[in-house]
């Protein structure tokens, strides 16, 4: 145990609160003190981020090393109307493989208890009931593992810790076809393939769109090559045909391109090397040496494969000639700004669609569906930004969505959106510049393919591909307009005390064997909203100056932080990067705070 362990900040942990309850637990309903004498970890997260899915994925390895005396907790807090539904939840925590209990908070109650601003953050409880330390973003697993193991051994000498199994029960599997399918792909020979996800697996599908004929992966999660048996995946996603008959796959946890063979049902790696990108890293060369970051959906454009980088907001490409990866568009700040690709935002880009003169994306996170044309200009087709979204028809300029996840170009040069959390399929014409909506009462819909005059949408939540008969007429529902669940924070107009806190984790130094090993990036929508304090620097607390005469925006910052193992006798330590982005709603009150401070890894103790 090192001396800095009794001057440890510890502040008493407020209880768990959420209407919805517990999931993961067999029913049971938990309160703090069922959990004392185990150490916890709060997870805050909601389903349609793609940091959270990261951090999920992180702590596996966590929860298996140390399941007798850690226990995981993962507070659902939703950020769309539809993540505050019961059963949506109930479908994530499947989907996702979620190994630990759930605690379903829709309004937001435990979040505000804790203070958290952003998803995902962590937090850790010793096994008395404080809370020891706080997160935000991803990266962190090392040092919660740091963590975790001197509290066990400071509550083991004090007779505080408590062994044994812990709260969770998992659920009962269902008997389906298809397990929260992602994307599908219409074949030569006028069958389906469709990834199913949750099962890891390609499901090969007759015509019908139901009789499953051949399956492709172990069905467990992993990452290897070789024949449909012996090859797995790791929650594939999107499916494109390549110019030699096979199949790309975006193997999205697994941050990889893989190939499919149709014939002999060979899967093999094309690009990725397992591991995740971080900020720093090569951005482009030999496909198979460059880290990629969840590649949410894929398809041919102008002769390359274009992928729809989810975990980095960029859009990338694959030259299969040359065998190599690159950024084509996006810098990976989460926003929407259009304009030449390098300059280009983009929020969670999951859904793509190609035309002979443009690529179409769902832009989940912006509730946008957007366009590339051949020059690499990026442009906006409907939504507005990451706070705005619901189920409005009418002119594009006016009209919602609300997470789209897929995209599918038609015959008449318009374009249909898998309007996800609003269960439909929805129309946007680019000659009337007209939203109107295909289809209701479609369970998360996550990606559509043209057979015809049909379309048969993939209906996630509902386990199946649906077939619909494209109508002449949209069907009218009830325009319905939403603005985030988060409320403003209240700022005085005029100067505002930026402080993101960063404390390096225990046995661990900042990095600066080559520089400032910190950055902060700051923006605002509206611009104007900033007079002073915009751009990049390499100090994390920065004075800025909001202008008085915007009454309110959203204050976008992005830091990141490297630290390294302090450890002289290791020549080459093994350093770490933390990172996150923030989109903090303002509200400019005479009576507001000048100080706004962001916890990226630390306690904030002023």
């Amino acid at each position: 145990m090192t001396d800095s362990a009794p001057r440890r900040a510890r502040v008493r942990a407020p209880e768990l609160i959420g209407k919805g309850g517990w999931l993961n637990t067999g029913d049971q309903q938990y309160t703090l003190a069922d959990l004392r004498g185990r150490i916890v970890v709060l997870d805050f997260w909601t389903f349609c981020c793609i940091n959270c899915l990261h951090v999920l994925d992180e702590l596996r390895e966590l929860e298996e090393k140390h399941r007798d005396t850690l226990v995981v907790i993962g507070v659902h807090s939703p950020k769309f109307v539809h993540e505050a539904e019961h059963q949506a939840v109930v479908d994530a925590v499947e989907r996702y493989g979620v190994a630990h209990p759930v605690l379903d908070d829709p309004e937001l109650a435990t979040w505000k208890q804790y203070a958290v601003r952003a998803w995902p953050t962590l937090v850790v409880i010793d096994p008395e009931g404080y809370v020891v330390a706080q997160h935000a973003g991803e990266g962190h697993a090392h040092a919660i593992e740091r963590l975790v193991e001197e509290l066990e051994a400071e509550h083991e000498a004090k007779g505080t810790l408590r062994r044994g199994d812990g709260p969770y029960v998992p659920p009962e599997p269902e008997p389906t076809t298809l397990r929260f399918p992602g994307k599908a792909l219409l074949l030569p020979s006028g069958n389906f393939l469709v990834s199913d996800t949750t099962r890891h697996q390609l499901v090969e599908l007759a015509e019908d769109a139901e009789t499953a004929l051949r399956r492709f992966g172990t069905g467990t999660r992993g990452f290897a090559d070789g024949g449909p048996d012996q090859a797995s995946f790791n929650e594939p996603q999107g499916l494109a045909l390549l110019d030699d008959g096979s199949v790309v796959v975006a193997d999205t946890v697994n941050h990889a391109l893989r190939r499919l063979d149709l014939a002999t049902g060979e899967v093999t790696t094309l690009a990725g090397t397992g591991r995740q990108w971080w900020q720093g890293l090569a951005t482009s060369g030999p496909a198979r040496e460059v880290d990629l970051s969840s590649p949410w959906d894929v398809a041919v454009f102008g002769g390359k494969v274009w992928i729809a980088m989810a975990g980095v907001h960029q859009l990338w490409t694959y030259d299969p000639d040359a065998g190599t990866v690159a950024v084509a568009a996006g810098t990976t700040n989460e926003g929407l700004v259009d304009g030449p690709g390098a300059e280009a935002w983009f929020a969670q880009p999951s859904g793509l669609a190609a035309t002979a003169d443009r690529l179409w994306l769902a832009d989940s996170e912006t509730s946008a569906l957007r366009w590339v044309d051949t020059d690499g200009q990026v442009h906006t087709a409907v939504g507005t930004g990451l706070f705005d979204f619901g189920h409005r028809d009418g002119a594009a300029a006016q009209a919602l969505f609300q997470h789209p996840l897929g995209v599918t170009a038609l015959p008449d040069g318009s374009v249909a959106v898998a309007d996800t959390y609003n269960h439909a399929l929805r129309r946007y014409d680019p000659a009337t510049g007209e939203v109107t909506t295909l289809a209701t009462d479609l369970r998360e819909p996550s990606d559509a393919v043209l057979v015809g005059e049909d379309i048969v949408v993939v209906e996630s939540a509902r386990h199946r591909l649906t077939r619909l008969r494209l109508p002449e007429e949209a069907v009218r529902v009830e325009s319905v307009a939403h603005r985030t669940r988060r409320a403003a924070t209240e700022v005085a107009p005029g100067r505002l005390r930026l402080d993101v806190i960063f404390q390096a984790p225990a046995g661990q130094k900042l990095d600066t064997r080559y520089g400032p090993s910190t950055r902060l990036l700051v923006s605002a929508t509206p611009p104007e909203l900033l007079l002073k304090g915009e751009g990049a620097d390499t100090d994390l607390s920065r004075e800025l100056e909001l202008n008085p005469a915007v009454s309110e925006g959203v204050l976008h910052v992005s830091a990141m932080a490297a630290s390294c193992d302090d450890d002289p006798a290791n020549e080459y330590p093994a350093c770490h990067v933390h990172q996150q982005d923030w989109g903090v709603p303002l509200r400019l009150t005479a009576g507001g705070t000048d100080r706004l401070p962001l916890v990226l890894a630390g306690m904030d103790e002023q």
